[in-house]
């Protein structure tokens, strides 16, 4: 792992593959390890470097101010077409996963030149708080259970490791997986004040930021080939949310994960890879 500069911060990065190799860049969320290893390694096999990063405020990345961010969610998409040009190898397959995926599809919108094709996974058109009328918002019952769970000791990595495998079940992914990669996350934050930890374990710097105006209606304008990814049992963004998206997307491709929740499980990085890399 390293960081690169641009525009003024750094971003933690982490590289698979060869470096000459075309580039498929994984903008997390928030994290870089929402993207599964076995993926990335799959996605190296397949001839591509797989650089997946942390988003402002996690991980290896300039860390600020979590619970005032002073960027917005067109900041971060310029973060990713800038990372493209430095990384260089012409134009990158961008893919996102959960609010990263948020970030993809406007960097794509944004920045058209930087991205040769998108992967979206376990995401929506439209940023965080009131969902569209035609879109299916998060499973109530699953929100109640999650947000009715008493937050963990931030400063306290086995409490925290507990708690995401707690949240995990709620949402129907692998508790056991969530946990590894619990630990893994806290391992990488810098410092443990609680702000800065449960915005790198929940994403919360999301639902600070200015994420206006709309893109949901330019997406008809993406001209890149297109992957959605999402699972069936999706109970944070239900898969109605990504049918969506590939509907309005012109020539997306939709790849429901049958077995799937909200993460991208191990048992599935096979399925996901040979999809992205037929792309090209």
């Amino acid at each position: 792992m390293t960081t690169i500069d641009i525009h003024g911060i750094s971003l933690g990065i982490e590289s698979f593959g060869d470096d000459d190799a075309p580039l498929v860049l994984l903008a997390g969320g928030t994290t870089m390890l929402s993207w599964p290893d076995a993926l990335c390694e799959r996605l190296a096999a397949g001839g591509r470097r797989a650089v997946r990063y942390d988003l402002r405020d996690s991980g290896e990345s300039t860390t600020a101010d979590p619970q005032a961010p002073s960027y917005t969610l067109r900041d971060l998409a310029a973060d990713a077409a800038a990372l493209a040009g430095v990384l260089g190898g012409g134009p990158a397959h961008l893919a996102g996963i959960g609010v990263g995926g948020m970030v993809a599809q406007v960097a794509a919108l944004d920045h058209p030149g930087a991205f040769s094709a998108l992967t979206l996974a376990g995401t929506r058109a439209v940023a965080p708080g009131p969902v569209d009328d035609d879109l299916p918002d998060h499973d109530r019952a699953a929100m109640g259970r999650l947000f009715a769970r008493p937050m963990p000791d931030w400063a306290d990595r086995e409490a925290v490791a507990e708690f995401a495998a707690g949240s995990a079940e709620i949402l129907g992914d692998d508790p056991a997986a969530a946990r590894a990669t619990a630990a893994r996350v806290w391992d990488r934050t810098p410092g443990t004040a609680p702000p800065v930890q449960m915005a790198n374990q929940m994403g919360m710097v999301f639902s600070r930021l200015d994420c206006g105006p709309r893109w949901r209606e330019r997406l008809p304008g993406i001209r890149v080939p297109t992957l959605v990814v999402h699972g069936r049992h999706d109970r944070f963004f239900p898969v109605g949310n990504g049918e969506a998206i590939a509907r309005e997307v012109p020539g997306a491709r939709l790849l429901v994960l049958e077995e799937a929740a909200t993460a991208i499980p191990g048992t599935a990085a096979g399925e996901v890879a040979e999809a992205m890399l037929a792309l090209g």
